[in-house]
């Protein structure tokens, strides 16, 4: 499994095209702006998307959900427990300043253990609570992308709607406790590891 990425929209979400070499089976995540450029690297790489996935439902992250749907007829992918924030996420994008079209509604709601697969690579969700109710990860192996659980040095806030400080602790004690050599690739800023959050993330300290 190869991973792409590109820096998206005002606020500088990762988005990350996660695909299936021989196949060339994949999955966009977080397309939360910049449909061209998504769409160009897709284009590029000669692949064909299954599935959107939404770590959670603000508007930072899923801007350009209806675009790239549009071009790749991929299902667009999100938890059920944030399906009320995927909904109205325009309203947030409003308090921020930004304007923002209405997305399609998601074809596949997941939940903790569910897997999603291109080519012969399977992807698990990962229930992780606190930035959202419905924010979650996806681990394959020795790899886990994060979204907005858990940063380089830090967290997500849990002062948005539907945030929950003590979710977080949960959250992120799960993520904490996966084997030290597993890659992080968080929905903003720099890519990690377990092992260097273990040392430089302050939010151990709350644990």
């Amino acid at each position: 499994m190869k991973i792409e990425h590109c820096v998206v929209g005002p606020l500088q979400v990762n988005c990350y095209i996660v695909y299936d070499d021989e196949s060339r089976e994949a999955m966009v995540i977080d397309p939360g702006n910049n449909a061209d450029e998504i769409l160009d690297i897709i284009l590029g790489l000669r692949l064909q998307p299954r599935y959107i996935v939404c770590t959670h439902g603000h508007f930072d992250h899923i801007g350009a959900v209806s675009a790239v749907k549009k071009k790749t007829g991929a299902a667009v992918v999100l938890h059920r427990e944030d399906l009320p924030i995927y909904e109205g996420a325009q309203d947030l994008a409003a308090l921020w300043g930004f304007s923002m079209e209405k997305q399609p509604a998601p074809d596949i709601l997941v939940a903790e253990g569910d897997n999603l697969s291109i080519g012969e690579n399977t992807v698990t969700i990962m229930h992780t609570p606190g930035h959202s109710p419905g924010s979650l990860c996806l681990r394959h192996n020795n790899l886990l992308l994060s979204g907005d659980t858990i940063f380089a040095g830090s967290i997500g806030r849990t002062d948005f709607p539907g945030g929950s400080l003590e979710a977080m602790k949960q959250s992120f004690r799960r993520i904490i406790d996966l084997p030290a050599e597993t890659k992080l690739f968080p929905g903003h800023g720099p890519l990690s590891t377990v092992a260097d959050e273990r040392e430089i993330n302050f939010f151990i300290h709350e644990l």
